[in-house]
């Protein structure tokens, strides 16, 4: 980071997996970085075509409030995923 330039920091999600079988990590990224580009953190992961909803979504909680704290700004998809998973 460039001495007094401030940089948005995003909590999104970022693919993997295979073709037609979409699996999805909830990562910190910068909001200038691609999709796919490289991440700050791993938060968890989304795997909707888990048939248990508990492995559906998996979040380490206590991270994910630090990187709140520390100002990074959820998608609406990833705050979509939270309140459904909670």
């Amino acid at each position: 980071m460039i001495k007094g330039v401030f940089t948005m920091l995003k909590i999104r999600l970022k693919r993997v997996g295979r073709k037609n079988s979409p699996a999805y990590r909830i990562v910190v990224t910068d909001a200038k970085n691609p999709r796919d580009g490289k991440c700050c953190d791993k938060l968890g992961h989304y795997q909707p075509l888990n048939k248990n909803e508990k492995e559906q979504l998996v979040v380490d909680l206590e991270r994910l409030a630090d990187w709140i704290k520390k100002g990074a700004q959820p998608t609406e998809k990833v705050k979509h995923l939270l309140k459904k998973g909670a």
